[in-house]
């Protein structure tokens, strides 16, 4: 069985009443409204049966709540709209789509520990979805501690996901990103970004229980193993305004350890075989989920799914790394069956 654990969808309700409040959403606003995978059901599930032993764990796609919802009450309304939503879709459609992932917005009044509690414990999720900033803001930001603190206490997943857009420019000298390099190149920045900060904030050190699966199997950080490794095994000699030798001496490992052994990444590379064993390459089978980022390819969510699915067969791995990815990791992270 393979279950595809990153793919997105918007439950219906939320995604009538996003059209009312933010039609004009830009950037992946536009995207995610020529998708029809995304919003409709029949759609999806066609998806799901064209492809043997598959089902699929549904997410949030864009755009990110606190980024359209005009008060802090209105982000809390709307989150648990969606989770709602998703909590009574996956109870009625469980052999297509076995779990979900809960939405929480750090920019909630409480940083979104209620309503990650409720979705766990109440409604059922597998765990929750953030973004690698919260509307431009960086996860390691003190207000937002009682969340780690809470998913730490919970001990389920994190699934984090990239967010940039044209608004943030390639250069200081430009107001925005040109050519869709603010997708292209800097939702991997983005996610490594976010992975650094999360190690060097003591987020990682302070938090043991934290399990944290990255998108696009950890962006660009398997391809800088050698700049996150022996670069940063130097951390503070190139800098002179920073005691970051100091910070470096303080961690309770290497810098590079942690990104291999305290995240997870998923395999969603866009259909992408270089990427793919480049990523298998550096984190190891225990910390590797199956994804494929349905429905977001060219083809309208069919690409994806069987191009992942093709080069993950072809690289011929053994039966107990191919177990892991597929289904193992993912049941024992998120301590669900999902298998049956």
């Amino acid at each position: 069985m393979r279950i595809d654990a990153y793919t997105h969808f918007f439950p219906k309700k939320f995604f009538d009443k996003m059209i009312e409040v933010a039609g004009e959403y830009k950037d992946m606003g536009k995207r995610v409204r020529a998708i029809p995978a995304l919003y409709n059901l029949d759609v999806r599930k066609k998806i799901v049966d064209g492809h043997r032993d598959y089902a699929q764990i549904l997410s949030y796609p864009q755009p990110p709540v606190e980024t359209f919802a005009k008060s802090p009450a209105q982000i809390d309304d709307f989150i648990r709209m969606i989770n709602d939503g998703f909590a009574d879709l996956c109870a009625k459609e469980h052999d297509h789509f076995p779990g979900w992932v809960a939405q929480v917005s750090l920019d909630a009044p409480d940083a979104g520990v209620a309503e990650a509690d409720r979705a766990i414990n109440q409604l059922g999720a597998l765990g929750v979805q953030i973004y690698t900033n919260v509307a431009g803001k960086p996860l390691d930001q003190p207000q937002y501690l009682p969340f780690w603190k809470k998913m730490n206490e919970l001990g389920k997943p994190v699934w984090m996901h990239p967010a940039r857009g044209a608004n943030m420019p390639d250069y200081i000298v430009e107001k925005k990103s040109l050519y869709e390099i603010w997708w292209t190149f800097g939702w991997s920045y983005e996610t490594a970004t976010a992975m650094a900060r999360l190690v060097f904030s003591k987020i990682i050190d302070n938090h043991p229980n934290l399990k944290i699966v990255t998108h696009h199997f950890g962006g660009i950080v398997p391809m800088l193993e050698g700049r996150i490794g022996p670069g940063w095994d130097v951390l503070g000699s190139r800098t002179t305004d920073e005691d970051y030798v100091s910070l470096r001496k303080s961690l309770k490992k290497r810098p590079l350890d942690y990104f291999k052994q305290d995240f997870y990444a998923d395999t969603a590379v866009f259909g992408a075989m270089p990427a793919t064993k480049c990523g298998l390459e550096f984190f190891p089978a225990d910390k590797i989920v199956f994804a494929s980022d349905c429905p977001f390819d060219p083809e309208n969510g069919t690409m994806y799914p069987r191009e992942t699915l093709r080069i993950l067969e072809a690289l011929n791995l053994d039966k107990e790394s191919s177990d892991k990815i597929f289904y193992k990791n993912l049941e024992r992270i998120t301590g669900h069956k999902l298998v049956n």
